[in-house]
């Protein structure tokens, strides 16, 4: 037994180091005060400096506001929001195809699953017609609307195939003893989904916070920016600010590292628990 806890051990040092690589790479990166690429393929730093933080923490627009608390503040807040949002509408709509049977289920459940083949960029176009007729281009709003409509799907099949593997004897009971459907839905199937909603809840706002390509389209005025789209402002069509866009990715990381080691101990269950049925 030892024997073999040794050869583990063993096999999981090389891929924890090359797991890490990268992003011990991208520090180093962010470490160096100068901005040119690294090319040395050692991923310790040689030089020490927290400049690189400071100038992306402080950067101002022309009036002299802090663009990167703002833009933060932008991508918490749409985040957020699509999060509530599609939470909200997709828990409802996983409880009624996990447990009803009525006309257009099927065909719900394949509009759903075919919104999930396209890419995002597929649909810029008619949305960003739409955003302008709304008069939502760079306005939070607008990002909070889109990036809803595309996460309620994912979420609904997330939540579905949870629901699924609930006892329909839990249901029963709570009929028998004079609850309703709502009591059902509210007092044991959303308690006892806690971490399908957990692991659902998180992957949705990782998708809004990391998102570019329709952020990038949508927002134009530097102040609705959000984070993805002001690490992007680092890259010039001749030259790129190497360390201050290393410096904003290990920011723009931080809270996402936060999330999955406060959630940790429900993503396990929550995945897997989810994945026994589909």
């Amino acid at each position: 037994m030892k024997n073999r806890q040794w050869l583990v051990h063993l096999l999981l040092v090389p891929i924890t180091v090359l797991t890490l690589y990268p992003v011990l790479w991208v520090l180093k990166m962010a470490l160096n005060p100068e901005q040119s690429f690294a090319l040395s393929a050692n991923p310790l730093p040689t030089v020490w400096s927290i400049q690189n933080f400071a100038d992306v923490l402080t950067a101002r627009d022309s009036v002299g506001h802090y663009l990167f608390a703002r833009q933060a503040l932008n991508s918490v807040i749409v985040a957020a929001a699509v999060t509530v949002v599609g939470l909200a509408l997709s828990t409802t709509a996983a409880w009624s195809l996990s447990r009803y049977r009525f006309p257009g289920r099927e065909a719900t459940l394949r509009g759903f699953l075919l919104t999930q083949m396209f890419p995002g960029v597929v649909t810029s176009i008619p949305l960003y017609v739409l955003l302008d007729n709304l008069h939502l281009l760079n306005h939070l709003m607008g990002l909070v609307l889109v990036y809803a409509t595309t996460s309620i799907p994912f979420c609904t099949f997330m939540l579905k195939a949870y629901f699924d593997t609930l006892p329909r004897e839990l249901e029963e009971a709570v009929l028998l003893d004079g609850g309703t459907r709502w009591d059902v839905f509210f007092r044991i199937a959303l308690p006892l989904s806690r971490p399908a909603l957990t692991v659902t809840a998180l992957f949705a706002f990782l998708a809004s916070w990391n998102e570019f390509i329709l952020a990038a389209t949508f927002m134009t005025d530097p102040k609705a920016f959000t984070l993805p789209v002001r690490l992007h402002s680092y890259v010039n069509d001749y030259s790129t600010e190497w360390g201050h866009f290393a410096a904003g990715a290990v920011l723009v990381s931080l809270p996402v590292m936060a999330l999955f080691l406060a959630l940790e101990r429900h993503l396990i269950g929550g995945l897997t628990d989810g994945a026994v049925k589909g």
